[in-house]
């Protein structure tokens, strides 16, 4: 198990390598820079080409990334050209919004993936299979941004029973219990959202594993010996089909990110993906690339995460 683990990690090293190269080049390929139509027009050309020069934006590229690169290790993402202010400190500011709306996320799917592919397999082939099958087929071709605008229109500004924006009321106290619970209200709504489109490949693996699962010989011997139906599924076939599930924990993980940068935006949610887009649009170059690392250092974790889960699941996976 140990020696499985500890091969994974060593070779995600070469993974973080080129995903950092990777990364930098394609913000370098971005048109413009930092200073680009974002300053003062009366500012002389020169001055503007002195403030490269200290920069080190004129450098050659792989100069820039040798001293981005070093920086990183020490902690140090950069400045915000922006926001004026520490990379580091703005992503950690941001941070803790996008976990709260992950984790809500997650929950959230699971708590609707996991009932649903359980009686959509149970009773395969009768009406609650089929509009359950049904929805997870609406939520396939349904795109995340798409579905997200109806819901905040339908619910955030014409029944106006959630916030539109933002991540706590204006006021509040922070550390109240109010506080707490505006946060919370806030998120509902956005989570919701991502989950119900997240949650559709979960019920259809799930109710695959079970439907598969009702024809081992483990079950047909359980039959056979008299077992209760309800004894059967409890014992054999719900605790057998939920081991897959558990072992993609971590890819569903990865899922969150792509969608965390849609939902965030249209919610204006103050979170990563929102800060990412804005970097974006306004050539914050330090700031787009700490966020794209970040990005895939965490989708990297979550295939780790969910080897090692598998692996601890199947054991024969430890010997590839």
């Amino acid at each position: 198990m140990w020696v499985f683990t500890i091969r994974r990690i060593i070779t995600m090293i070469p993974q973080l390598f080129v995903l950092s190269i990777v990364i930098f080049i394609l913000a370098k390929m971005m048109p413009g820079d930092a200073l680009t139509g974002l300053v003062d027009p009366n500012i002389r050309p020169e001055a503007l080409e002195a403030q490269r020069e200290r920069l080190g934006l004129n450098n050659p590229w792989y100069i820039q990334y040798w001293d981005w690169i070093t920086n990183v290790f020490k902690g140090d993402f950069g400045q915000s050209f922006q926001n004026k202010m520490p990379v580091t400190e703005l992503i950690s500011q941001r941070l803790v919004n996008t976990f709260w709306l992950s984790l809500m996320t997650l929950i959230l799917t699971y708590l609707i993936a996991i009932p649903l592919g359980l009686v959509s397999g149970r009773y395969n082939d009768t009406f609650a299979d089929r509009a359950i099958t049904g929805y997870t087929y609406i939520g396939f071709a349904a795109p995340l941004f798409i579905f997200a605008l109806v819901m905040l229109f339908i619910f955030g500004f014409q029944l106006s029973w959630f916030p539109t924006s933002g991540s706590v009321a204006p006021g509040m106290e922070s550390g109240t219990v109010a506080y707490a619970m505006s946060k919370f209200y806030h998120l509902l709504l956005p989570s919701l959202s991502m989950a119900l489109i997240t949650t559709v490949s979960t019920v259809q693996y799930l109710r695959s594993e079970i439907i598969d699962t009702k024809q081992k010989d483990f079950v047909l011997l359980a039959n056979a010996k008299g077992a209760s139906e309800s004894r059967i599924y409890r014992k054999h076939i719900f605790r057998n089909s939920l081991l897959p599930i558990a072992a993609f924990f971590g890819y569903e993980i990865t899922g969150l990110i792509g969608g965390s940068v849609f939902i965030e935006s249209i919610f204006s949610y103050p979170g990563i993906g929102h800060l990412f887009l804005s970097s974006i649009t306004q050539r914050d170059t330090s700031v787009v690339t700490a966020l794209v690392m970040l990005f895939g250092i965490a989708s990297i974790l979550g295939a780790l995460l969910s080897d090692i889960i598998l692996s601890i699941i199947d054991p024969r996976i430890r010997m590839k």
